[in-house]
């Protein structure tokens, strides 16, 4: 059992283990919920202020992800959390010599990872905010039960559930053959797009210090040529900063998406839900307290001489 517990954890070459690749993709799924619950602190602070940030999160992530996803695709061949965790994509039909992370994908796998990495998260949160807002309006539906309408959203409502448990067990069905040997992709995302995940080498990591490092040289551009660098510079100064921070805060905002998850809630509710215990009694020393007798041969009860003090 410890022999094949070491097989599954270790991993052969520069193939990552599965404990790293599935730690890459958890980091990138807490991200989120933990700048969403800033946002919503935001928002109802200062509602006048910030409430555009809650109405329209989905879709400044999704900017804001674009740009992060985008420069460390063409600077480290890598996703964010993949970088995070010292791993870089590959071409899967590539040489046997894998290229340079500072060289980048090509273009064909570039984009089809970017794609992949920033539209499917998008559009499956709309989707489950849409199962969510529909599940809502048939408790409380005003459109009657003959309807085609009401009819076709509880045909959707009803056949989401599998829906949803086919692509969670293609998943999962991914990740048994990774750790069985008998795939190169922990994730479907990953053979759509044509790429593999393999670790630093040593190479990489000096290129990646070197390109860092390294200023380019001021020569005489155009106009164009300038306008564009400089748009460049600007996205890739968003985007720097944005990774820079993040990696600062990873493990915070993992506390975060911790702490605010549902499983958490439920155990905070349930121990605040407990009922209060009624304040202390305090006696008075009016008239009509009871007091006890001054007398020590008088009994505190009957108020009369006690016949047995032993007792």
């Amino acid at each position: 059992m410890a022999g094949l517990g070491a097989h599954l954890t270790a991993a052969a070459g520069d193939r990552p283990s599965v404990f790293e690749a599935v730690a890459q993709d958890s980091l990138m799924a807490a991200l989120k919920p933990a700048l969403r619950h800033l946002a919503k602190v935001l928002a109802e602070s200062h509602p006048g202020r910030y409430g555009f940030l809650w109405r329209w999160f989905d879709e400044i992530y999704l900017v804001l992800d674009v740009l992060l996803q985008q420069h460390y695709l063409a600077s480290c061949s890598a996703s964010f959390s993949e970088h995070f965790y010292s791993l870089k994509r590959i071409p899967t039909a590539g040489s046997r010599r894998p290229p340079l992370a500072t060289a980048g994908l090509p273009q064909r796998q570039h984009w089809k990872s970017l794609l992949l990495l920033v539209l499917v998260p998008y559009l499956k949160g709309k989707l489950e905010k849409l199962v969510s807002s529909l599940r809502e309006e048939d408790e409380y539906s005003i459109h009657p039960p003959s309807s085609s309408w009401k009819r076709f959203y509880r045909a959707f409502l009803a056949a989401y559930p599998f829906v949803n448990m086919t692509w969670e067990g293609w998943f999962l069905i991914q990740q048994l053959c990774y750790i069985l040997g008998r795939a190169q992709h922990h994730s479907p995302m990953l053979r759509l797009a044509g790429v593999r995940l393999v670790r630093l080498t040593a190479e990489d990591i000096q290129a990646l210090e070197k390109k860092l490092a390294g200023t380019t040289s001021s020569q005489t551009q155009s106009i164009k040529t300038q306008v564009q660098s400089a748009v460049g510079k600007v996205l890739g100064g968003v985007a720097l900063s944005l990774s820079t921070g993040l990696s600062i805060s990873v493990f915070f905002l993992q506390f975060l998406d911790w702490w605010y998850s549902s499983e958490n809630q439920e155990t905070i509710k349930s121990l605040t839900a407990l009922p209060t215990p009624p304040p202390p009694v305090h006696l008075d020393d009016g008239a009509g307290s009871a007091l006890l007798p001054k007398l020590k041969t008088l009994c505190p009860l009957c108020r009369k001489i006690r016949v047995n003090a032993t007792a």
